[in-house]
C-alpha cells in the first residue's frame, strides 16, 4: 500500500505544519462534516490568488476553496456549480459565474483563481487557460479573522455545511499569495516548474488540521 499517513481517521487531528510536496488529500465520503481546515496568520487581503489541483467524479455542486471571514461568510470561495456546468467565484459575498469551461470528470485539473480590490475583477485559470475578467466587489479588503477550509462550503464562519456541496475526491498543491499572479507565474505552477509558492499558503510548508476522515497519500504518478 501507498498510504503515507491515516490523519483523518480520529474525529479531529492537532493543527500540523508539514511539507506535503508530492502528496494530495483524499476525500474519500460524501459527509457533512469532513475537512480540512487551513492556517494563516495574514487577515486582511486587498488581492488574493489561490491556486490547486483536483480530481474528481461529482457531478453535482461541489466546493474547491473556501475562505470566510465574520463579516464575510464567502469572503473567497471558489465552487463548481453541477446544474450550470460553470465555475462560481464569490469575493465579499458578490458572485461571479464562468461557464463553458473544460472541467472533465476523471482527470487533474489545475484551477487558479485572481481578485484584485482596486478594480473588483475576477479572472479564472482553469488548466492555464484564463477566462474572461469579470466584476464583484471593489473599495474594500477582505478582512477579518479568515476560516479557510477544502471540502466544505462554509454557509457559517467555521460551519453550515451542506452534504450536496462536500467534496469528493483528491486536492493537492495549494497555495494563496496575496497579490495577482502574472500569467507567467500561473502557466509555471501548471506546468509544475519552478514557480514561487504562495506567502500565505504554501503546500510545501501547511499549517493544517484535518477533522474527520480524509487521508494522505503520494501522488498518483503515471508509469513513463
Amino acid at each position: 500500500m501507498r498510504l503515507l499517513v491515516l490523519l483523518g481517521m480520529l474525529t479531529a487531528c492537532a493543527a500540523i505544519t508539514q511539507d506535503l510536496s508530492g502528496k494530495m488529500l483524499i476525500f474519500p465520503l460524501e459527509t457533512n462534516t469532513t475537512h480540512v481546515k487551513l492556517k494563516t496568520t495574514k487577515k486582511d487581503f486587498n488581492a488574493v490568488t489561490v491556486c490547486q489541483r483536483s480530481f474528481t467524479d461529482l457531478e453535482r455542486t461541489h466546493l474547491l476553496f473556501s475562505l470566510s471571514t465574520p463579516t464575510y461568510t464567502n469572503g473567497f470561495l471558489v465552487l463548481w456549480h453541477g446544474s450550470d456546468k460553470a465555475l462560481g467565484i464569490y469575493t465579499r459575498n458578490a458572485y461571479a459565474v464562468f461557464g463553458k469551461l473544460d472541467y472533465k470528470l476523471n482527470a487533474w485539473h489545475s484551477v487558479c483563481t485572481t481578485w484584485d480590490s482596486a478594480s473588483g475583477l475576477v479572472q479564472v485559470w482553469l488548466d492555464g487557460r484564463p477566462s474572461t475578467k469579470k466584476f464583484t466587489s471593489s473599495g474594500s479588503t477582505i478582512n477579518g479573522n479568515p476560516i479557510i477550509i477544502l471540502g466544505q462550503e462554509q454557509d457559517t464562519h467555521g460551519g453550515g455545511f451542506d452534504i450536496k456541496q462536500s467534496f469528493v475526491g483528491m486536492m493537492s498543491d495549494v497555495h494563496m499569495w496575496d497579490y495577482i499572479l502574472s500569467p507567467c507565474e500561473i502557466q509555471k505552477y501548471v506546468d509544475e516548474r519552478n514557480f514561487t509558492p504562495g506567502n500565505v499558503l504554501n503546500w510545501r510548508a501547511m499549517d493544517f488540521q484535518i477533522i474527520d476522515k480524509v487521508l494522505l497519500e503520494n501522488k498518483e504518478m503515471v508509469c513513463s
